[in-house]
């Protein structure tokens, strides 16, 4: 019993429990916050991975659309819903 007393009165206890009280609660870069920034790191590398194959994408898309005038004409019927002057367009929304 006299041991546990003098290892909790011992200096040296005392400063490495402050040390790790301190860094865990105080320090700029305690534990919590860099373990938040790197959960934070890993979602915007997951989003950054998820850009680069949209920007893919849109790169095709945009090649498709550059090499010929049909494509173009297609693309706006399509996405924009445009028509010549003497059409109809129906929509039909299938369930």
């Amino acid at each position: 019993m006299n041991k546990f007393k003098y290892i909790f009165k011992s200096k040296y206890f005392l400063v490495v429990v402050g040390f790790f009280v301190w860094m865990y609660f105080f320090d700029e870069k305690d534990w919590r916050s860099v373990s938040a920034k790197k959960s934070k790191l890993d979602s915007l590398e997951l989003t950054h991975q998820k850009m680069e194959v949209s920007i893919a994408a849109t790169k095709a898309e945009l090649y498709q659309l550059q090499s010929s005038a049909s494509n173009i004409e297609k693309y706006a019927r399509d996405k924009y819903m445009m028509k010549k002057a003497n059409e109809d367009v129906f929509q039909v929304d299938i369930p």
